[in-house]
């Protein structure tokens, strides 16, 4: 089985935590199919765009590249699907081939958890509260900068829930 070393998306690195490229087979055609565990930003930053231009770099030295379709699989990991047709998958000859009827899929999820991935990157997301508080507190925060609002909230968080693990 190959071995994706890297990839690179527009030009652009991105950190893969498990991956498996291979040469996918339909009774009509053959397409590479590469299957990506990324962070939530990967996906969220490239669901949306239907064609991207793939580096992949293998453990072997090879270098792959090509225009791929992107397609966000369901799971409880952040993934990526990427594929494009093939015209004559024997030059994929050192890629394993999977064909629709095989029992054999690659479970790129094993051994990995959320809590790994948000380690390397931790997503941000905006979050609106309504809240009833004192006149003189509201004046006050109204007064406050964005940011720094948002790391006072991260930090008393962050110290209120390590009390609770405790």
């Amino acid at each position: 089985m190959a071995v994706v070393k890297s990839v690179k998306i527009d030009g652009q690195d991105i950190h893969i935590f498990n991956s498996a490229i291979y040469v996918f087979e339909t009774n009509s055609n053959f397409t590479l199919e590469l299957d990506l565990i990324v962070s939530e930003l990967v996906v969220k930053k490239y669901k949306k765009e239907d064609n991207l231009i793939i580096e992949i770099e293998l453990d072997d030295g090879r270098v792959l590249n090509s225009i791929m379709h992107v397609k966000v699989l369901a799971g409880g990991l952040p993934q990526l699907n990427l594929y494009c047709d093939l015209d004559d998958p024997d030059d994929y000859y050192y890629l394993d081939r999977v064909s629709e009827s095989d029992a054999w899929f690659p479970n790129l999820e094993e051994g990995i958890t959320i809590e790994e991935i948000r380690k390397v990157e931790m997503p941000d997301e905006d979050i609106i509260l309504k809240l009833k508080l004192p006149i003189d507190q509201v004046e006050w925060l109204k007064k406050q900068k964005k940011s720094m609002l948002n790391e006072l909230f991260k930090e008393f968080i962050y110290e209120y829930w390590k009390k609770l693990d405790q």
